[in-house]
């Protein structure tokens, strides 16, 4: 029974293709935001946040509502999981410069051969286990 055990933790420490690929794109842009580069960070948004946000509305909100990603210094993905509709949701740890923490749950969506962010919803950290 342990060996069973065993082997179910290590497939599962295997993440997905999908949460792989969708968490590049969430780790560029991240990177486009700590170099100040909107337009590349607006470039892995999805289609339907571009419908709602054009590009200086889209800074504007992100600046205003999430400073821990704007200017994040680390970010780790803690847990990604592919839903049946075949979005992936992906769930970070991310440090602001601001000394503040968040969890955020990105809502990934792909686009051609693209993963694109089709949302994001933040809370402060705990601090608990």
């Amino acid at each position: 029974m342990l060996a069973l055990a065993v082997g179910v933790a290590v497939a599962d420490a295997q993440p997905r293709p999908e949460v792989t690929a969708a968490t590049v794109t969430v780790m560029r842009q991240l990177e486009a935001f700590r170099q100040g580069d909107f337009d590349a960070a607006y470039a892995f948004a999805s289609a339907d946040i571009k419908q709602i946000f054009d590009r200086p509305t889209f800074e504007t909100m992100v600046r205003g509502g999430y400073p821990e990603i704007v200017r994040s210094v680390s970010a780790v993905v803690t847990e990604g999981d592919v839903a049946p509709d075949g979005h992936v949701y992906l769930r970070l740890t991310i440090h602001g410069a601001n000394g503040r923490s968040v969890d955020a749950i990105y809502d990934m969506v792909q686009e051609g051969s693209d993963w694109r962010i089709n949302g994001v919803v933040t809370k402060p950290t705990t601090g608990t286990v």
